[in-house]
């Protein structure tokens, strides 16, 4: 009876309410970039098509942070980003600081937050949202008025659908789109959690794509601005306290950072920013967004999903496919096509967490339901490893922390066409949350992605096998290295059997459809 009492109390306090949000102002962004130095900089060279955009990867967590600030300090229009995780630490203060310092020269900031990471935070978004020039909007709120974990229950399937898309745009003529949110672990900050991630910096009409895009989700209905969602207006002394708080936080970071605040300062990219003298590699694009609208309607709604788009890239396979996913749950469906594409002569790799270097060990599950499937087809797996040594990651986007795990969301198909952006292959990129990212017709990009697989993949990774014993039975193997030398595993790599009893028993568990 006690218990039944108990999750009654828990239901009832988990009547979250919103506050009215017609109120909203819509905005647009800006697309001419006239007069701008990021507009003269995107001019297409002589001999490139006009339609094609310029683009650049930001492999190292270093470089895209770089880029990032970069481009706040030239910004002299408009800076517009979204996210979904803005971290309360050292480069999510940099970051905001940016945005401020823009802002205070007349730059007009808009800045979109999913809510998922701002609990207790409500009050110093809405202090940045009352500062001139700048406006900051949360998506899909959750109520301010109970308990954010009982709204998980009492507002399933709509609180556990977020906008997961990650955008930041300069005066409508650059922007960085890719697998990264704003935190220590995404920008080499981290000591003891490095992402292998991927940006990618594109300069042209793509920034346009990406511009409409933004707006789109800007002026929804679950864009709620900060001050509305908390039910009133800083007042100057407030506003002025988190300027101030802000300050305070950097000086006491100053001596812990201060090798990460010479790196950046030294960073060769950002001379080369400076300079005007990018490397770019230029290709038609195309901008791939979920619709927000995906978020309120039925899952089976798929004309409003980016999957769509990116469909007839995958069918029209010839060769070969490489995907880095750092969360990969294909479904039964998923191993069918993975297993057809292999038996039309399309060579399959990917490369995806381990179960010792994932983040999110649940969702490994959802993975390893499917593994041998996808080895009996042909599929070649590759889990990354949670230790990499420095002399195995200077040519590629994983640093040297106590624990490396990947976090690149990207498809190179038939060496031709590139697919970087915040997409993960599992039901929740693909039918939960809503997403972004920028398909990209440049074989040179290819040449240079596959160039990174074909050399560094076995330094980085453990190659996954099904070997058969004497006695008939099949037995997964994991060939790869530690310290540099050639090992192999009968289990796996750097697991306690504790995690791999998790795993076995959740895998029992019909829970696919939310990894």
């Amino acid at each position: 009876m006690s218990t039944l009492v108990l999750l009654l109390g828990l239901l009832a306090s988990g009547c979250a309410s919103l506050p009215d949000n017609t109120g909203r102002v819509e905005s647009y962004g800006f697309t001419d970039g006239g007069g701008t130095l990021l507009h003269q900089v995107s001019a297409t060279p002589h001999g490139v098509d006009p339609g094609q955009s310029g683009f650049l990867l930001l492999e190292s967590g270093l470089d895209a942070f770089v880029a990032r600030a970069a481009l706040a300090r030239a910004a002299q229009r408009s800076i517009d980003a979204q996210y979904y995780l803005l971290h309360d630490d050292l480069t999510g203060h940099l970051f905001i600081n940016e945005l401020i310092q823009a802002a205070e020269r007349g730059v007009r900031v808009r800045l979109l937050v999913d809510d998922m990471d701002l609990d207790g935070r409500e009050l110093g978004a809405a202090a940045l949202d009352a500062m001139p020039n700048m406006e900051v909007r949360i998506f899909n709120p959750f109520g301010r008025n109970v308990n954010r974990w009982s709204q998980f229950v009492t507002r399933f399937g709509s609180v556990t659908r977020r906008m997961h898309n990650k955008t930041f745009i300069v005066d409508g003529q650059a922007v960085i789109l890719g697998g990264r949110n704003i935190g220590n672990e995404y920008f080499e900050a981290d000591p003891a959690l490095a992402f292998g991630d991927l940006d990618v910096l594109g300069i042209g009409p793509i920034a346009g794509a990406a511009v409409t895009s933004f707006d789109v989700y800007w002026n929804h209905d679950l864009a709620y601005p900060a001050t509305t969602l908390i039910g009133e207006m800083p007042d100057a002394d407030t506003i002025a306290h988190v300027r101030d708080q802000m300050a305070v936080y950097m000086d006491s970071q100053a001596v812990a950072y201060a090798p990460y605040f010479t790196a950046l300062s030294e960073s060769r990219l950002a001379r080369r920013l400076s300079a005007g003298e990018l490397p770019l590699i230029w290709g038609h694009a195309e901008l791939l967004a979920d619709d927000p609208d995906k978020l309120l309607a039925d899952r089976r709604e798929t004309d409003l999903h980016l999957s769509q788009a990116l469909a007839p890239y995958f069918m029209g396979l010839k060769e070969s496919l490489v995907i880095f996913s750092p969360y990969f749950v294909p479904g039964a469906e998923g191993t069918d096509f993975f297993k057809a594409l292999v038996e039309r002569g399309v060579q399959v790799r990917i490369l995806t967490n381990s179960l010792a270097s994932t983040d999110v060990p649940i969702v490994h599950v959802g993975y390893v339901r499917h593994r041998r499937a996808l080895l009996r087809a042909g599929v070649e797996l590759y889990e990354m490893s949670r230790k990499v040594r420095p002399e195995q990651h200077k040519r590629s986007f994983f640093t040297g922390s106590s624990k490396a795990s990947l976090h690149a969301k990207s498809f190179v198909l038939d060496g031709r066409h590139v697919f970087i952006g915040s997409l993960n292959l599992d039901p929740r990129s693909l039918v939960e949350n809503t997403e972004v990212g920028v398909i990209i017709d440049a074989p040179e990009f290819a040449a240079r992605m596959l160039d990174w697989f074909e050399r560094d993949a076995d330094q980085v990774a453990f190659r996954v096998v099904l070997e058969t014993g004497d006695d008939g039975v099949e037995r997964l193997r994991w060939h790869g290295l530690d310290e540099g030398q050639p090992v192999t595993f009968t289990v796996d790599p750097y697991t306690s059997i504790w995690q791999r009893m998790g795993v076995g028993i959740l895998r029992v568990l019909p829970i696919d459809s939310q990894l």
